[in-house]
């Protein structure tokens, strides 16, 4: 998988700048004193910083922008990128300020003068999540970084405040790469052994086959998989690191690898996009890798439904009924509603098998929610305030756009139908709210539950401020910080 690039801490020393190659990078605000190193830059560069940073330009920029100087004279370095970041800087503005310096890494040493920034390691953060780069598939050699230095203040102490969000990281990558790979890659089964390897991080996995699926009822999610040459799947990753007893949390994610639609074929033009369609389960994964690293205080199962969706001459039609495996009948109106089938299923076993104190799922289920929303916010839909409102705010603090759409009865009783005890889509009105009210029959009264519709925000077609353009990995910096804030330390 990519790695996040390598990050060091090391003591403040102005003696060494003079002498620093590739690319120098400092903080300042307009008015403000310049911090010391900044100082010493200023005068190895006989005054250029402070004509710099006290420039009409410089003033103009929102913090966390900067500015560069080429090739400043009594430097050794090529460029000296000052970044406008106020001391009292939000957490955001610090993450934005890292990912300006993450997205211009050059091949030498980048050197980031964070000094005694309280927000340094925020800054570090920034700059790792921004600084990814998907080239698996590339045959030219992957632009080479050089390596990256926090000068500050305390750097024992500021690499162990880095480090939780190292782990993070490392999973915004997992998910980014699993949503960015092509499909002719990340099959049913390739997805389900990249999850299997994380066996080696502590996490227990076990991959459910299509017997056992078969076994257990599932024909929602195995219906949806019929014309596929690659088999449907589930799999289950447990981590067991808070009380033993103690009912887990469960994360559940619409995992379809590629999806044409079925026999309800999608439109030619974008179809590409839907390799993406497995976004949900990627945000589950990237979250398990997560807690793994960081070694959790939480119980929590992620569990993810692995398929395709191809037109065949086996493929479910318009019209036919599907049995799930709660026991209720479904007729399918539209085979390209299909991640809500794989998702009835999944989310019944989840409760069946594990209890969990509550449950959240994750799919790029429907167009509509981007019509609602466009790419900026998620949807949101609960059964639950208090868990809804944690995950609100969790998502709020990470800088990750969420906002909670209505559910109710009438939206529910366009779902009924003639010969089944539902159908799977409720017309084009309110079409990521009656998607929500299908799922929500699958999950039991007791049972806290939100469900995130992220078809708008798991890939951009432009960059965006912690993410090239392509996979975001939204979801994982949020469940993470819902899991710490809620389910840690109880």
């Amino acid at each position: 998988m990519t790695q996040p690039v390598p990050i060091q801490f090391r003591e403040n020393d102005a003696e060494a700048l003079a002498t620093q190659p590739g690319r120098i990078v400092l903080l300042a605000e307009p008015g403000a004193s310049l911090t010391p190193l900044a100082r010493k830059l200023d005068r190895l560069t006989r005054g250029a910083v402070t004509r710099a940073a006290g420039s009409e330009s410089f003033a103009a920029l929102k913090p966390g922008d900067g500015l560069e100087l080429g090739f400043p004279a009594g430097l050794a370095a090529e460029t000296v990128q000052i970044l406008r970041l106020p001391r009292k800087a939000t957490q955001a503005q610090a993450r934005k300020a890292g990912a300006a310096v993450g997205a211009k890494l050059s091949p030498q040493e980048t050197l980031v003068l964070a000094e005694n920034h309280p927000l340094a390691a925020d800054i570090a953060f920034g700059l790792a999540m921004r600084a990814y780069d998907f080239t698996p598939h590339k045959t030219a050699a992957p632009k080479a970084v050089g390596p990256v230095t926090l000068m500050v203040s305390a750097p024992e102490q500021v690499a162990a405040a880095a480090n939780a969000g190292a782990a993070v990281a490392e999973g915004v990558f997992f998910t980014r790469d699993l949503v960015n790979e092509p499909a002719n890659v990340l099959t049913t089964y390739d997805f389900a052994a990249r999850l299997a390897a994380m066996q080696e991080l502590g996490l227990e996995v076990e991959i459910l086959e299509e017997d056992e699926l078969l076994k257990l009822g599932m024909g929602a999610l195995l219906g949806v998989g019929m014309g596929s040459e690659t088999p449907s799947k589930v799999v289950v990753m447990q981590w067991n690191g808070g009380p033993k007893g103690e009912a887990p949390f469960a994360l559940v994610g619409k995992g379809v690898v590629f999806d044409t639609g079925g026999i309800s074929i999608k439109p030619a033009g974008g179809m590409e996009d839907m390799t993406m369609d497995m976004g949900g389960a990627g945000v589950v994964a990237g979250v398990m890798r997560t807690l793994a690293l960081r070694k959790a205080k939480a119980n929590v199962v992620g569990l993810v439904g692995l398929v395709e969706n191809m037109p065949d001459g086996r493929a479910q039609r318009p019209g036919d009924v599907v049995k799930s495996m709660k026991g209720d009948t479904i007729e399918v109106i539209n085979t390209d509603a299909e991640g809500r089938l794989v998702l009835a299923d999944v989310l019944w076993y989840a409760q069946e098998r594990f209890k969990p104190s509550a449950m959240i799922d994750l799919a790029t289920l429907t167009g509509a929610i981007i019509v609602a929303l466009g790419h900026e916010n998620t949807g949101v839909f609960s059964n639950d305030d208090a868990l809804c409102d944690a995950f609100l705010k969790a998502a709020k603090a990470e800088g990750e756009g969420a906002w909670r759409l209505p559910m109710g009865e009438a939206y529910d009783a366009k779902l009924k139908s003639r010969i089944a005890d539902m159908m799977n889509v409720g017309g084009r009105d309110g079409g990521a709210i009656t998607a929500a009210q299908f799922l929500a029959r699958f999950v039991k009264p007791d049972v806290p539950w939100c469900h995130l519709d992220i078809a708008g925000t798991a890939l951009l077609k432009a960059d965006s401020t912690l993410a090239p353009k392509g996979a975001t990995g939204w979801g994982v910096m949020a469940l993470d910080r819902l899991i710490r804030d809620r389910f840690e330390g109880k």
